[in-house]
């Protein structure tokens, strides 16, 4: 999720943690916890693309990171906070790191919670900016942070912040699978046959869903709107997985690939191939749009292959907002 969410989760499980013996610095200290993990972006500036994003939510996102550095930081913090002990602060720091992951692994990108072994959960039942979880949870944070230390307000209102969040999200699971269940009967409606299918909710909402589906020689990609009154239209996306010719030996490729769990195109523009990460979904939910929101160019420069992230613009974001605001209203 967002920093401001992850943020907000650190405050709220800090409080429920230490809060009642050291008040507001329990949740400065849980705001700090719920950010760490996110520091391996940084980490990930050190390496080329394809090594930072297989970085990105690996190992400070686990609970092995959770129990080693929780003990590490807490003991660090009793050094100088002397109103609780070093085994309270590392509670505190231990379940800040955790809960971070937990929460990611509701997104797309997932989350390498049991690292280091190669699994990565991701549910896809919450887009990674969703103010209908984040600002009611921010509010009731905010309520508790002015109330006494150890007040029964203060309790009530970290715990209501706790407790809304948590019931949103178990809402878009729930969500998830009525939206599933739309998708693959739209599919046997239209007879169409495929290998698989898997559906998120498009940005910073839980109204409109797309998915992908996987058939022999290309991708469909459908969007579906509670306030939908037509029937779902599948676009198709050819793989044109040959395109990459010899670069499909590279093992930079190769690892890239992994890193889309399978879900890729491939497209050429101006002699130029690009990768084209399918789970992220598009620039647009227009029709056929044929920008995705994340595409890798890959080039061979010196005899060695060179993948880059192909930039995105703020022009391109205020048009998806459009779109989508357009979109959700049905079709």
């Amino acid at each position: 999720m967002d920093s401001l969410t992850q943020i907000v989760l650190g405050a709220a499980v800090g409080e429920a943690v230490l809060g009642k013996k050291v008040g507001n610095k329990a949740m400065l200290y849980g705001a700090i916890a719920g950010t760490i993990p996110d520091l391996d972006v940084y980490i990930g500036k050190l390496f080329d693309i394809v090594t930072a994003l297989e970085v990105h939510r690996g190992f400070t996102h686990s609970v092995f990171f959770a129990i080693v550095f929780g003990w590490i930081f807490g003991w660090l913090i009793s050094l100088y906070e002397k109103n609780a002990s070093a085994k309270e602060w590392a509670q505190l720091m231990f379940w800040g790191f955790l809960t971070h992951p937990i929460l990611d692994a509701h997104t797309t990108w997932g989350t390498q919670l049991f690292w280091p072994l190669d699994i990565r959960l991701a549910f896809k039942n919450i887009f990674v900016i969703d103010p209908l979880y984040t600002l009611p949870f921010l509010i009731f944070l905010l309520m508790a942070m002015f109330q006494q230390k150890g007040s029964k307000k203060r309790r009530k209102y970290n715990n209501l912040g706790l407790i809304v969040s948590s019931s949103y999200m178990a809402i878009t699971i729930i969500i998830k699978g009525i939206t599933y269940t739309k998708f693959t009967h739209a599919l046997k409606e239209q007879k169409i046959g495929y290998k698989e299918i898997e559906t998120k909710p498009t940005p910073f909402n839980t109204v409109l869903w797309s998915a992908n589906v996987e058939t022999e020689d290309a991708y469909l990609i459908g969007y579906y709107s509670f306030f939908d009154t037509k029937p779902i239209k599948f676009y198709s996306y050819p793989k044109n997985h040959h395109l990459l010719g010899d670069y499909k030996n590279d093992i930079s490729v190769k690892r890239l690939i992994k890193i889309t769990k399978g879900w890729y195109t491939v497209s050429k523009k101006n002699n130029v191939i690009y990768l084209n990460d399918l789970r992220f979904g598009l620039l647009s939910v227009a029709p056929n749009f044929q920008q995705f929101a994340f595409s890798f160019e890959i080039a061979e420069k010196q005899g060695k292959t060179i993948i880059n992230e192909v930039p995105r613009n703020r022009e391109e974001a205020k048009q998806l907002l459009k779109d989508l605001w357009i979109r959700i209203q049905g079709n």
